[in-house]
């Protein structure tokens, strides 16, 4: 007959089984991978969040930096698990997915006007309709009179405007556009606002990196790129006067300026899909934008969705802290506290 377990084995017992329970869930966690594709603009900040997450969690995530475009026909097509994109989608392309979406705004971030013109020795000064006008073909000299009376004192050369683009589905497009459609009536009527555009004038890139190297390789050549790549390679960038008529420098200060206009516009029940493009306020930077993670409401998977719905309230909780340090601007607490209230709504296996 066998003697029953002393009351010091049983506790022993417990503590093994817990501890195996733990590990089993650990081992489990590490090997589990989620996978996302879309925009190349937050791809600095993204890129850390993952590294970190991994290291604290053993959830592994796998994203691919191939335009916001590209996030959103995989997304669509149900090849990753969650998409992201600069550019909110749009009712039609919403219309596509098997399972609805929630666009979470991650950070904010800013698209510049780098350029290549040696003569200049201070930040070049622009504005709305005058960039849109560039990029019409209708000012095509750097010494044309619009450009020169908002450089009083530049010596600005009398040379050919070279005009550079995304040549890919482009969040950072879209952003862009967006504001010159917002500015421009001409521009609004065509090319309008997109994520691609058929271009009147200029010469294509692909990706940040694709048109901040045509620029550096043209003289007298201008693009846009996100503000977090122009300053982490020492690109130089314009000022570009805002609707208060100020001419602002694109930092993370003028770009969390221009979120703080669009607060009270939002509620608990707001799906996040707004511009705050040419944004009121004297400190606004007037081509900022949020990006976006595009994040199933509904999870067949209950480990691959419980994991995501974890990554992204470390994310804008705990991985907002290391936005600055990236040239990104943090969410404002008012809206994360938004974001808190709809992640509360998100479906696991049914639950």
């Amino acid at each position: 007959m066998h003697r029953p377990f002393s009351r010091a084995t049983l506790v022993s017992f417990a503590v093994y089984a817990a501890l195996c329970t733990v590990t089993s869930f650990r081992a489990h966690a590490q090997g589990t991978e989620l996978t996302g594709a879309g925009a190349t603009f937050p791809y600095p900040i993204y890129s850390k969040w993952f590294a970190d997450y991994a290291a604290k969690t053993g959830v592994k995530i796998n994203y691919q930096s191939i335009g916001s475009g590209g996030g959103i026909r995989q997304l669509t097509e149900g090849t990753v698990d969650f998409g992201a994109s600069d550019a909110p989608m749009s009712d039609a392309e919403m219309a596509k997915l098997k399972i609805p979406v929630l666009h979470v705004p991650t950070v904010l971030g800013a698209v510049v006007l780098t350029y290549d013109v040696p003569e200049l020795t201070r930040p070049l000064r622009l504005t709305g309709d005058v960039i849109a006008d560039i990029y019409l073909g209708k000012v095509t000299k750097w010494n044309a009179a619009p450009i020169a009376v908002l450089n009083p004192g530049v010596k600005l050369p009398d040379q050919d405007i070279v005009v550079v683009y995304r040549s890919d589905g482009s969040g950072t497009t879209y952003i862009f556009s967006s504001y010159l459609a917002a500015v421009s009536a001409t521009w609004k009527g065509s090319p309008g606002a997109g994520k691609e555009l058929q271009w009147p004038v200029g010469m294509g890139g692909k990706g940040n990196e694709g048109v901040a190297g045509q620029v550096k390789q043209t003289p007298y050549s201008i693009g846009y790129v996100e503000l977090a790549y122009a300053r982490q390679n020492k690109l130089p960038y314009a000022s570009v006067r805002n609707a208060a008529g100020t001419f602002v420098e694109p930092t993370i200060e003028s770009v969390t300026a221009a979120a703080a206009g669009v607060v009270s516009k939002l509620s608990p029940s707001t799906d996040f899909r707004l511009s705050i493009v040419d944004a009121p306020g004297a400190q606004a930077y007037p081509i900022s934008s949020f990006t976006y993670l595009l994040v199933p409401t509904r999870f067949a998977d209950a480990t691959k969705g419980k994991q995501l719905v974890d990554f992204v309230k470390w994310a804008i909780h705990d991985g907002e802290r290391s936005a600055p340090t990236l040239d990104y601007a943090p969410l404002p607490a008012s809206i994360v506290a938004l974001i808190d209230q709809r992640l509360s709504t998100m479906q696991v296996a049914g639950r």
